[in-house]
């Protein structure tokens, strides 16, 4: 099957086309639109991944598809509504500054060790939570400006900022620990623990 045609990726390029439209809708100040369109992209974000699951439809495409798609949406929002003066620029400049990091980071890895799977953390997939939740509290607040809203969205972006440096601090232990595995110097061929992966590795091709 092409994986394009899969309902989990199907969901994810529809995000992905919906970010335009989004972004366009927030320029032009048209903030119900905006939220509506912000709301239906959340949805596919959670039915994605859950569809794969379900389906038994998960990708390689999918795996760095989806990503690209969630970074795609809410990076062009924290753009235009700082830009916009919407949202405070210190937001923003923590989100891209982690964001910014770990690419840097995952291409010293991938050029020095050759790693390349670097799969998403706890605090990783809670601090994208707390960054949609922000995003969908901020525009929520632009159309309904109520005090328990705009207290929410005091405490989303507040939450937002401390996730961000404390993922950030954890992706960096973690890449560190990874580099520390990859540099060990490789035990003897005689020892104990090569032993018993050879005999791993044989029983495992016989089943």
């Amino acid at each position: 099957m092409n994986p394009l045609r899969t309902a989990p990726n199907l969901l994810t390029l529809l995000r992905i086309c919906l970010s335009p439209f989004l972004i366009v809708a927030v320029v032009e100040r048209r903030f119900p639109l905006a939220f509506g369109l912000f709301l239906v992209a959340a949805c596919t974000d959670a039915l994605d991944g859950w569809i794969a699951r379900w389906l038994r439809q998960r990708t390689m495409l999918g795996q760095y598809l989806d990503p690209v798609a969630d970074k795609l949406l809410l990076s062009s929002l924290f753009l235009v509504l700082t830009y916009m003066r919407i949202l405070e620029p210190r937001v923003t400049v923590m989100v891209f500054g982690r964001d910014l990091g770990m690419l840097l980071v995952a291409g010293i890895l991938y050029a020095t060790a050759g790693l390349r799977d670097f799969h998403p953390t706890i605090l990783g997939k809670v601090n994208s939570f707390s960054q949609v939740m922000a995003i969908g509290v901020v525009l929520l607040y632009l159309i309904y400006p109520q005090p328990w809203v705009a207290l929410a969205r005091m405490a989303t972006l507040d939450a937002t900022i401390l996730l961000t440096v404390a993922s950030g601090f954890h992706y960096a232990w973690v890449a560190s620990q990874r580099i520390g595995t990859v540099g060990e110097p490789e035990s003897d061929g005689r020892s104990e623990g090569s032993v018993v992966s050879i005999l791993s590795s044989r029983e495992r091709r016989r089943n």
